[in-house]
């Protein structure tokens, strides 16, 4: 049994330890790998950390990424010491802002203002950021703006039905929360409170693969929501399979979403000024990334098809070639996700509503084949619409949901949800739609656009997988 001065003289890179959850830990070969990188470990070796640990991680994560052998015994705390370390996730140097009651709150735009002042410094580093110049995240949402609504008149448009189904699931609304992780900076509820908001509509969450709760626990706060869950392929591959195990013992979760948007991290400028702000200087280190960069289609794919049954959609798809490519390995791959991580990945990249857009010039035979999702920037109802119009079965909102964490905990979540429901609804009944089958292209007018499309050579090679270069 140990005690904290057992392994407070433990709390250097050379020789690290630390208490977590009343187990000691000799975390020394792990700091390297840290995908949050070694300066947070060291910031509380030689102390209990479990505060600091639980307000990003769920308990699981112990189990993947650290080995028996680190696991070096329990941790008995003094009684009426103060071993735990002091944890700032939650308070840290927050900005006060005036209480504002949910219902009042009009708009995705309104939500992400009170956000913004709630949110502690790290928070809002992690979720607000873009790659570079922050061109593509910016561009995923102004886009939207180009496109124009055509309304039809004389139709009956005194009831509006805006559920639809995502892979059979049937769903309460066309919009779902994309995998955004360590929600517990935004809100203790974490990933639970969005869990039950999204309950309250029967909608999809996509749980990531760093969420900062345990599936088990989410699945749990969302008795009427409906789970898939993010997977990111590590380079310890024996550690992927253990948790792919895992997922397969929770019947919530109705697929699986492999994400390909971001094989190596973006230069988050705003995120990076932070933690080097936050940590003491020659402590960073290097950005540390988890996961390999060197899948392809058919090896990573066969071997996903042998440690999961469940259907795979793939996110981040970026150009219409890939999305025929995906196409071709129906029925392994049942869906993609048009998406460019939110712009934190690739400045510069093409947005997801054109790539919709070149798909319907190029493949269109691709959206008879699989479902099609878009994910990244949609701020109203009427773009939710537009990218259904274009074909899309379902769009996805990520810092969206955090900013309505941020602000109302599980019913801040539900205001946002329930605002873009309302917003999408009046939009179909103006259009003159009842369901969201009967949204067309038709609906919408997108010549303005024609320009900004790719009008590039097309060769038949850029359909078939080239093993040195289609890189899932």
């Amino acid at each position: 049994m140990y005690q904290l001065s057992d392994i407070k003289t433990h709390n250097s890179a050379s020789d690290c330890w630390i208490a977590i959850h009343g187990n000691v830990y000799d975390v020394t070969k792990f700091l390297p790998d840290h995908p949050g990188g070694k300066a947070i470990i060291l910031k509380h070796a030689g102390t209990d950390g479990t505060a600091a640990f639980e307000a990003v991680h769920p308990r699981e994560v112990l189990d993947e990424y650290l080995s028996l052998e680190q696991k070096l015994g329990k941790f008995e705390p003094r009684p009426g010491s103060h071993d735990v370390a002091e944890v700032t996730n939650a308070d840290e140097n927050a900005p006060s802002a005036p209480e504002v009651p949910i219902h009042t709150i009009l708009s995705l735009s309104e939500m992400e203002s009170l956000a913004l002042t709630r949110l502690t410094p790290k928070a809002l580093s992690y979720y607000a950021s873009g790659t570079d110049d922050e061109i593509t995240k910016r561009a995923n949402g102004t886009i939207y703006r180009s496109i124009l609504l055509r309304p039809r008149v004389f139709v009956d448009c005194s009831t509006s039905d805006i559920s639809t189904t995502i892979l059979g699931n049937r769903v309460g609304l066309p919009v779902f929360v994309a995998p955004a992780a360590l929600a517990k900076l935004a809100h203790p509820a974490g990933e639970a409170g969005i869990a039950s908001a999204c309950s309250g509509f029967g909608a999809l969450q996509i749980i990531s693969k760093n969420a900062s709760l345990s599936v088990p626990d989410i699945v749990a706060a969302g008795p009427d929501a409906v789970f898939a869950w993010q997977l990111y392929v590590l380079k310890d591959l024996a550690a992927t399979e253990r948790t792919l195990a895992t997922i397969r013992r929770i019947p919530q979760i109705k697929f699986i979403v492999l994400t390909l948007d971001a094989p190596f991290p973006g230069k988050r400028e705003a995120d990076e000024r932070f933690k080097a702000h936050e940590v003491a200087a020659g402590t960073a280190g290097k950005q540390v990334w988890g996961t390999e960069a060197g899948l392809t289609w058919e090896t990573t794919l066969t071997w996903l098809r042998k440690h999961t049954d469940l259907p795979i959609v793939l996110k981040g798809v970026q150009t219409w070639e890939d999305a025929a490519l995906a196409a071709r390995y129906f029925p392994s791959v049942r869906g993609v996700i048009l998406s460019n991580h939110g712009g934190r990945a690739l400045d510069t990249a093409t947005t997801p509503v054109q790539v919709l857009l070149e798909m319907r010039r190029f493949v269109p035979w691709v959206f008879d084949k699989l479902e099609v999702f878009v994910d990244g920037g949609v701020r109203r109802g009427t773009d939710v619409v537009k990218a259904l119009a274009l074909g899309a079965r379902g769009v996805g909102i990520g810092r969206a949901a955090l900013y309505g964490l941020a602000v109302g905990g599980e019913e801040g979540v539900r205001r946002t949800l329930e605002i873009l429901a309302d917003e999408v609804a009046t939009a179909m009944r103006l259009l003159g739609v009842a369901t969201v089958d009967e949204l067309r292209p038709q609906h919408v007018n997108t010549s303005v656009l024609n320009p900004v499309l790719y009008d590039g050579p097309v060769a038949a090679s850029d359909l078939v997988e080239d093993k040195t270069r289609a890189k899932l």
